[in-house]
Protein backbone atom coordinates (compact mmCIF):
# COMPACT_ATOMS: atom_id res chain seq x y z
CA UNK A 1 0.00 0.00 0.00
CA UNK A 2 0.92 3.62 -0.70
CA UNK A 3 -0.22 6.34 1.56
CA UNK A 4 -0.21 9.48 -0.50
CA UNK A 5 0.16 13.36 0.85
CA UNK A 6 -0.36 15.61 -1.64
CA UNK A 7 1.71 18.89 -0.90
CA UNK A 8 -0.13 21.70 -2.53
CA UNK A 9 -3.86 19.75 -1.45
CA UNK A 10 -6.20 20.61 1.24
CA UNK A 11 -5.60 20.40 5.36
CA UNK A 12 -6.44 17.49 6.27
CA UNK A 13 -9.45 17.66 9.22
CA UNK A 14 -7.88 14.96 10.86
CA UNK A 15 -5.52 12.43 10.65
CA UNK A 16 -5.66 10.40 7.15
CA UNK A 17 -3.83 10.35 4.29
CA UNK A 18 -5.21 12.26 0.66
CA UNK A 19 -5.64 8.91 -0.45
CA UNK A 20 -4.48 5.24 -0.11
CA UNK A 21 -3.14 3.26 -3.57
CA UNK A 22 -3.43 -0.30 -3.54
CA UNK A 23 -2.79 -2.97 -6.21
CA UNK A 24 -3.96 -0.39 -8.66
CA UNK A 25 -6.62 1.34 -7.34
CA UNK A 26 -6.68 5.05 -5.70
CA UNK A 27 -8.87 5.72 -2.01
CA UNK A 28 -9.37 9.42 -2.02
CA UNK A 29 -10.33 10.68 1.34
CA UNK A 30 -13.61 12.37 1.16
CA UNK A 31 -13.07 16.16 1.17
CA UNK A 32 -14.47 19.21 2.50
CA UNK A 33 -15.66 22.12 0.38
CA UNK A 34 -12.68 24.46 2.23
CA UNK A 35 -9.77 25.34 0.05
CA UNK A 36 -6.22 24.68 0.55
CA UNK A 37 -5.28 28.32 1.32
CA UNK A 38 -8.14 29.15 3.86
CA UNK A 39 -8.58 25.81 5.87
CA UNK A 40 -11.85 25.85 7.64
CA UNK A 41 -13.74 28.89 5.82
CA UNK A 42 -16.00 27.28 3.85
CA UNK A 43 -18.44 29.32 0.69
CA UNK A 44 -21.74 29.90 1.08
CA UNK A 45 -24.60 27.64 -0.97
CA UNK A 46 -24.43 23.97 -2.14
CA UNK A 47 -23.15 25.03 -5.33
CA UNK A 48 -20.19 27.04 -3.98
CA UNK A 49 -19.31 24.23 -1.64
CA UNK A 50 -19.46 21.28 -4.40
CA UNK A 51 -17.01 23.18 -6.80
CA UNK A 52 -14.71 23.89 -3.80
CA UNK A 53 -15.63 19.73 -2.87
CA UNK A 54 -14.57 18.59 -6.92
CA UNK A 55 -11.59 21.51 -6.78
CA UNK A 56 -10.26 19.70 -3.83
CA UNK A 57 -10.70 16.27 -4.86
CA UNK A 58 -9.34 16.95 -8.39
CA UNK A 59 -5.78 18.48 -7.05
CA UNK A 60 -5.46 15.16 -4.82
CA UNK A 61 -6.11 13.15 -8.40
CA UNK A 62 -3.89 15.55 -10.16
CA UNK A 63 -1.18 15.38 -7.39
CA UNK A 64 -1.17 11.43 -8.47
CA UNK A 65 -0.79 11.84 -11.90
CA UNK A 66 -4.92 11.06 -12.32
CA UNK A 67 -7.74 12.85 -13.67
CA UNK A 68 -11.45 12.61 -13.07
CA UNK A 69 -11.74 10.24 -16.04
CA UNK A 70 -9.60 7.19 -13.98
CA UNK A 71 -12.66 7.52 -11.42
CA UNK A 72 -14.83 4.62 -11.24
CA UNK A 73 -17.21 5.68 -7.63
CA UNK A 74 -18.06 8.33 -6.11
CA UNK A 75 -19.69 8.94 -2.37
CA UNK A 76 -21.56 11.80 -1.68
CA UNK A 77 -23.05 12.82 1.33
CA UNK A 78 -25.28 15.83 1.90
CA UNK A 79 -26.28 17.48 5.07
CA UNK A 80 -29.54 19.38 3.55
CA UNK A 81 -30.33 16.38 1.47
CA UNK A 82 -33.98 17.12 0.30
CA UNK A 83 -33.05 20.60 -0.29
CA UNK A 84 -29.43 20.81 -1.94
CA UNK A 85 -30.21 16.89 -3.84
CA UNK A 86 -30.91 18.44 -7.49
CA UNK A 87 -29.21 21.68 -6.61
CA UNK A 88 -25.79 19.45 -6.10
CA UNK A 89 -26.77 17.08 -8.49
CA UNK A 90 -26.20 20.07 -11.46
CA UNK A 91 -23.03 21.40 -10.44
CA UNK A 92 -21.37 17.65 -9.67
CA UNK A 93 -22.20 16.36 -13.63
CA UNK A 94 -20.85 19.61 -14.81
CA UNK A 95 -17.21 18.33 -13.93
CA UNK A 96 -17.95 15.18 -15.57
CA UNK A 97 -18.46 14.32 -19.68
CA UNK A 98 -22.31 13.44 -20.21
CA UNK A 99 -21.92 10.23 -20.61
CA UNK A 100 -18.79 9.40 -18.80
CA UNK A 101 -19.77 9.55 -14.87
CA UNK A 102 -18.80 7.26 -12.18
CA UNK A 103 -20.43 5.37 -10.50
CA UNK A 104 -22.17 7.22 -7.46
CA UNK A 105 -23.82 6.66 -4.13
CA UNK A 106 -25.60 9.97 -2.60
CA UNK A 107 -26.73 9.54 0.83
CA UNK A 108 -28.04 12.29 3.63
CA UNK A 109 -26.20 12.60 6.69
CA UNK A 110 -26.90 14.62 10.15
CA UNK A 111 -23.58 16.43 9.87
CA UNK A 112 -20.10 16.73 8.44
CA UNK A 113 -16.84 18.60 9.73
CA UNK A 114 -17.03 22.45 9.48
CA UNK A 115 -20.65 22.32 9.39
CA UNK A 116 -20.27 21.26 5.59
CA UNK A 117 -23.27 20.89 3.30
CA UNK A 118 -21.06 18.36 1.05
CA UNK A 119 -18.57 15.86 1.67
CA UNK A 120 -17.38 13.51 -1.54
CA UNK A 121 -15.11 10.58 -1.60
CA UNK A 122 -13.86 8.87 -4.71
CA UNK A 123 -12.36 5.61 -5.69
CA UNK A 124 -10.18 5.65 -9.31
CA UNK A 125 -8.37 3.09 -11.39
CA UNK A 126 -4.95 3.89 -12.30
CA UNK A 127 -3.29 2.26 -15.69
CA UNK A 128 -6.09 1.61 -17.11
CA UNK A 129 -7.05 3.57 -20.29
CA UNK A 130 -10.35 5.21 -20.19
CA UNK A 131 -12.88 2.94 -22.30
CA UNK A 132 -16.06 3.69 -24.27
CA UNK A 133 -19.34 4.34 -22.56
CA UNK A 134 -21.95 1.70 -22.97
CA UNK A 135 -23.49 4.02 -26.26
CA UNK A 136 -20.46 4.20 -27.87
CA UNK A 137 -19.61 0.32 -27.56
CA UNK A 138 -20.45 -1.36 -30.90
CA UNK A 139 -21.56 -5.03 -30.86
Amino acid sequence: MLFHMVSDGPQPVAPFSHAVEVDGFVFVTGQMPDTPSNPGLLPDGIEAQTRNVMANLTTILAGLGLGLEHVVVARAFLTEFKRDYAAFNATYKSFFPHDRLPARTCVGTTGLAYDALVEIDLIARRGAAPSLSSSEQKD
